[in-house]
């Protein structure tokens, strides 16, 4: 678990495929790292598999590859990290999962005064579940969608502090994300849409349940 405030912008040393995976090794300044360890790594959560002096290396499965962006990395690309959850640390953001929904693409980048607008067109099952001042980690970061411009597209404001301190700064037309929708609008969604109380499905059993009942009255 993670809470999408990026402590530490590290850059891709190396990439290589293995029989089992794609091993990522990335030159950080986190200490103390320990095998076995949850890292995210542009808002995806992986496994530290090797620990060294200013390096880690961690793998990508071929079902994480499948909704992120982990198959263009290459040498020099700066990521943003975060180290997992403590009980008892401070919930800066909000809660993350480290499980990418998917990839999204900006479209737009303006600046307004202090102010970084990134118009980001997102896939349908994170464009479902956003809403306007609602949160939303991209590339790992926990961001407030400050508005939906249009369908499918969402928009972020991207203050000098977060410019400067993830790689969000650095987005430019056409740059792809990891975007994590809010785990309680996706959960939300889900119950919804599998016939949670009020629903076209549930209120269906409901009306199905009373005419037995009156059938069995009769």
């Amino acid at each position: 678990m993670f809470t999408g405030i990026v402590t530490d912008v590290g850059t891709v040393r190396r990439v290589r495929s293995t029989e089992r995976a794609l091993a990522i090794s990335i030159a950080s300044r986190y200490r103390g790292l320990s095998v076995g360890e949850s890292i995210a790594v542009d808002g995806a959560c992986l496994t530290v598999v090797r620990a060294g002096k200013g390096s880690f290396t961690v793998e990508a499965v071929v079902t994480t590859r499948g909704r992120t962006n982990f198959g263009a990395f290459r040498a020099g690309r700066r990521v943003n990290l975060e180290r997992a959850l403590r009980a008892g640390d401070r919930m800066g953001g909000h809660l993350v999962s480290g499980h990418v929904d998917g990839v999204g693409t900006v479209v737009r980048r303006e600046t307004q005064g202090d102010t970084l607008l990134l118009d980001i067109r997102a896939p349908a099952v994170v464009a479902e579940v956003s809403v306007p001042l609602g949160s939303i980690a991209v590339d790992g970061c926990s961001m407030t969608i400050n508005t939906i411009p249009r369908r499918g597209v969402i928009q972020l404001a991207v203050i000098p502090h977060t410019r400067e301190s993830t790689t969000l700064g650095g987005a430019r037309v056409g740059t792809r994300v990891h975007l994590e929708a809010d785990q309680v609008a996706k959960m939300v969604r889900q119950f919804t849409m599998a016939g949670g109380a009020g629903t076209p499905a549930r209120r269906r059993a409901a009306r199905r349940g009373r005419k037995r009942q009156a059938r069995t009255q009769a």
